[in-house]
């Protein structure tokens, strides 16, 4: 039978991904999700570029970077780079989703090729996948700091990155998109009830963190050398901080109250963590093993259970209902557009007035 020079390699499904693929000239071509937009495109454009080079593929000296060649190169970066005190940061985990979305489905696609309708496509299997809102957006600003990364280091074309930062994150009641509940405060009750029921040393914990504001890293990682007491108001300096890659400075203002509870603790070097679990193998708490603890004290004491994230925002609501937004702002060490350099100053002193009376 004479061989049919005028067919067209057919788009199919690829039953095992879910991704469309095209074979031409004995080589297979994943396209995207199957039936999307971004497939469609791009395979009207490799049939288009097939034809057009009389019905064969054009050379390729293999120096075309693949997306799976981007995101190995970007994860070996990236190990490096989210470190903080020789330990690995969560957001690594983060980039490991992000990164794996990308290779799922656009694994063998060359970067050049790579543009913000694939970008879209990924992001509605994220949504099918019934993320949140404000985590999907957080995924695709990974993916793109991935390219721009490439950019960077060469692999990737400027435009392909250019092209990506057009599309805008997904807003507030604008898509069939999972939006999240608001980290609540938590009522001083639950926290009573769930401190009864706590280890002394948790216990204490909570309570600081209640009185001070401060986020639950920042609890877990308190050293005596980190703390000023030369002063009425203790000054607690965190060795890290949320906003430390943005060169901002962060001092934890400690009250009379949280003097009292925090003293036992200081008796110790002055390089070992204050809180101390008990059990064997552990020498300190992390966000992880004490949002555990809380939540085994909120099961026992038969209340919903809350997180200590929700200390932070119930420190918020009663500075704020006291002493005002701007009070709330500087003792919690909020950030401002409108804030300089040339408050600090005036902020630090207006911190140290609200937990002289308060914390």
């Amino acid at each position: 039978m004479p061989r049919l020079t005028k067919s067209v390699p057919k788009y199919r499904k690829h039953r095992a991904s879910g991704q469309a693929i095209v074979t031409v000239d004995g080589r297979d071509f994943y396209l995207g999700p199957h039936r999307s937009k971004a497939s469609l495109l791009e395979y009207d454009r490799l049939i288009g570029e097939w034809v057009q080079n009389g019905r064969e593929l054009p050379s390729d000296d293999g120096s075309g970077t693949t997306v799976v060649e981007l995101t190995a190169s970007y994860w070996r970066f990236a190990q490096t780079y989210y470190v903080k005190d020789g330990r690995k940061t969560a957001e690594l985990a983060s980039i490991r989703v992000a990164l794996k979305y990308l290779k799922k489905t656009y694994g063998d696609t060359p970067v050049a090729d790579f543009g913000p309708l694939s970008l879209k496509a990924i992001r509605q299997q994220m949504i099918d996948a019934d993320g949140s809102r404000v985590y999907i957006n957080k995924l695709v600003g990974r993916i793109k700091r991935c390219f721009r990364w490439g950019v960077e280091n060469e692999l990737v074309p400027v435009a392909v990155h250019q092209a990506l930062a057009t599309v805008a994150g997904i807003r507030e009641g604008k898509a069939d998109v999972r939006e999240t509940a608001g980290v609540l405060p938590v009522n001083q009750n639950d926290i009573d009830a769930a401190i009864e029921q706590m280890p002394g040393v948790v216990a204490d914990m909570v309570r600081i963190q209640r009185l001070a504001g401060m986020r639950p890293e920042e609890v877990c990682m308190m050293r005596p050398g980190d703390i000023d007491r030369s002063g009425d108001i203790w000054c607690y300096t965190p060795r890290r901080h949320k906003m430390e890659h943005k060169g901002r400075k962060r001092t934890i203002f400690l009250g009379p109250q949280s003097q009292v509870i925090l003293s036992p603790y200081l008796l110790r070097a002055s390089d070992k963590v204050c809180f101390v679990p008990k059990r064997k193998g552990a020498d300190e708490y992390n966000t992880n093993s004490y949002r555990r603890s809380i939540h085994r004290a909120c099961d026992l004491a038969k209340i919903e259970r809350w997180s200590p994230n929700q200390l932070r925002h119930s420190a918020a609501t009663k500075i704020r209902q006291r002493f005002g937004l701007e009070g709330a702002q500087v003792a919690l060490g909020h950030s401002s557009a409108d804030i300089t350099q040339i408050y600090a100053e005036r902020d630090h002193q207006k911190a140290i007035e609200i937990m002289r009376e308060i914390g």
